[in-house]
C-alpha cells in the first residue's frame, strides 16, 4: 500500500520599483540638512558668543570662532558691526545664516529633483514549490 504526500508553498513578494532611488534621495537630503544645521548652529552660538562678550581666549569659544571664520569671511564687512562694552553684533552672520540656509534648500531640491523617482505600481511575484514523497507501506 502507498500513500502519495504532496506539499505545496506559495510565497508572494511585492516588490516597488525605485524604492531604493527613493531611500537614497531621503538619505542624500537629510545628510545635506543635517550638515548646513551644524553650520547654522555654530554660527548662530558665535552670535551669542559674539553678544554676551564670550572670553575669546577660551577653547571653546577659540574653536568656535576658528570653524565659523571659514564660512563667514565672505561676509565679512558687509554690514557695520555694533559694539559697545565688548559685546559685539555681528550683522553680517545673520545674513550668511539666510545664505547658506538658501544654499542648502537649493542643494536639497537639486538632489531630489535629479535622484527622486516617484512611486510606480507594485509588482507582485508569485512564487510555487511543489514538492511531492511517495512512500509505502
Amino acid at each position: 500500500m502507498s500513500s502519495e504526500l504532496k506539499t505545496t508553498e506559495v510565497r508572494s513578494v511585492q516588490r516597488e520599483p525605485g524604492s531604493e532611488q527613493r531611500v537614497f534621495t531621503f538619505k542624500a537630503t537629510q545628510l545635506v540638512w543635517l550638515l548646513f544645521g551644524i553650520l547654522e548652529a555654530l554660527i548662530a552660538l558665535r552670535i551669542v558668543l559674539k553678544l554676551i562678550a564670550a572670553n575669546p581666549a577660551s577653547p571653546i569659544a577659540a574653536l568656535i570662532y576658528r570653524i565659523t571664520d571659514l564660512f563667514l569671511w565672505p561676509f565679512a564687512g558687509l554690514t557695520a558691526t555694533p559694539s559697545a562694552g565688548g559685546m559685539v553684533l555681528e550683522l553680517s552672520s545673520f545674513i550668511a545664516m539666510i545664505i547658506y540656509a538658501l544654499i542648502a534648500w537649493a542643494i536639497e531640491r537639486t538632489i531630489w529633483v535629479i535622484f527622486y523617482r516617484p512611486r510606480g505600481p507594485i509588482e507582485k511575484v508569485t512564487e510555487t514549490i511543489s514538492s511531492e514523497d511517495h512512500k509505502q507501506l
